[in-house]
């Protein structure tokens, strides 16, 4: 049976185009709508925009057409009111340096804190909440670095539940954890759904996308299609993202074709 969805926008993107300096422009006239309280894939191969996709989101990279909108508002507004929470890929962090685990959840305060990021206790409590339902409150004076691959997620989690935005954008976060794990995970950013937050997840592991997201976007340099899973998880909307190379990505060898499952080993 279908989610229903919000009419309310979550994540909007009317033809946005992002150029880099070195002329490579790597997501042309890109549109999209997420609705309010939805779990989106973000989905495509290596290179194919989703990373500036997420970027630009963030406002990390200026936009050379288009605009964005979260939640009705424009990116700076989102982002001043502490509204968009990023979880970043295992790659983008750097594990060396000496922090403690809840030191990085505090991170997530530093938009509720003055110049001088005196933690008060309404920042502590959201911290030990944060920990709490991630499962990691025995960890929290243990160095980041020393964590395993899936208590790191956990804590970068724990980190955007502690800031209370409303957007959160995930990049890879399944990767290099065991399926207990990803599971366990998965349930978490359900109950986040359900309490209101619009999510974003980049993933290469496509097999578990039609169970758990309501909404599913494909990128290619641009937008290819968004909409609800059931209506854009198919065979011939998967073959365009990846260039008809889909056996490797998926572990059940089943999309949908409309509403009807279709092996991807059967060509039509």
């Amino acid at each position: 049976m279908k989610r229903a969805l919000s009419d309310s926008p979550g994540i909007s993107a009317r033809g946005v185009t992002v150029t880099y300096r070195n002329g490579h422009t790597a997501l042309r006239d890109a549109s999209l709508s997420i609705p309010t309280g939805t779990l989106a894939a973000l989905l495509g191969i290596n290179g194919s925009g989703k990373s500036t996709l997420f970027k630009a989101i963030m406002g990390f990279v200026p936009l050379t057409e288009g605009d964005i909108s979260l939640m009705g508002v424009p990116t700076r507004t989102a982002l001043r009111q502490n509204q968009v929470a990023y979880v970043p890929q295992s790659e983008d962090v750097d594990w060396h340096f000496p922090v403690l685990a809840e030191d990085v959840v505090m991170m997530g305060r530093y938009g509720h804190m003055g110049m001088l990021r005196i933690p008060r206790k309404a920042d502590h409590d959201a911290v030990a909440a944060a920990l709490d339902r991630v499962g990691m409150s025995d960890f929290r004076h243990r160095q980041i670095g020393e964590l395993s691959g899936g208590q790191k997620k956990r804590i970068f989690l724990a980190r955007a539940i502690a800031q209370g935005g409303k957007i959160v954008l995930l990049d890879e976060p399944f990767t290099g954890i065991d399926l207990n794990t990803e599971r366990q995970l998965i349930s978490l950013l359900q109950q986040m759904r359900d309490e209101g937050c619009t999510l974003l997840v980049s993933t290469h592991n496509l097999s578990t996308v039609n169970s758990f997201c309501d909404y599913t976007v494909l990128v290619k340099g641009t937008v290819l299609a968004c909409g609800p899973t059931a209506d854009i998880f198919t065979a011939s909307n998967l073959s365009r993202a990846f260039d008809g190379i889909l056996h490797p990505l998926m572990s059940n060898d089943v999309v949908h074709r409309g509403e009807d499952p279709l092996p991807l080993k059967e060509k039509r």
